[in-house]
């Protein structure tokens, strides 16, 4: 599998995380996420990995986790403001972005940001 193909992976499972952040995934979500992704050229692919991971209900920790790992063995990447655009629309679609949805993308961003300046820090 290459590395682009591992990252719009993790793509779809982040927006599982997102979508479950509140305990349950609303049709809405899944109807945001489809439209939103239709353009993409891999949004086939990254509404294939949301879906398996609700169809096999992954546990949202792990999955966080491993998407963060992929993120940074990718690096920087312009994709990543595509995700944050995707995870809020998916997240806002549902009566607005709760609490906890709200808490999941900010901690993502924070986290990976975190991420790259402790590689950047190891390099100087």
């Amino acid at each position: 599998m290459s590395v682009k193909s591992r990252l719009y992976d993790a793509f779809g499972e982040m927006l599982y995380v997102v979508a479950m952040a509140d305990g349950i995934i609303q049709p809405e979500e899944i109807e945001v996420l489809h439209n939103a992704l239709q353009k993409h050229p891999a949004g086939k692919d990254i509404e294939w990995s949301f879906d398996y991971e609700r169809l096999h209900q992954s546990n949202v920790e792990d999955l966080y986790q491993k998407v963060l790992n992929i993120c940074q063995d990718n690096g920087p990447d312009p994709e990543y403001q595509m995700m944050v655009d995707v995870m809020e629309e998916v997240a806002h679609s549902s009566n607005g972005i709760n609490e906890d949805e709200q808490k999941v993308i900010d901690r993502f961003i924070h986290e990976l940001t975190d991420r790259f300046k402790k590689d950047i820090k190891q390099i100087e």
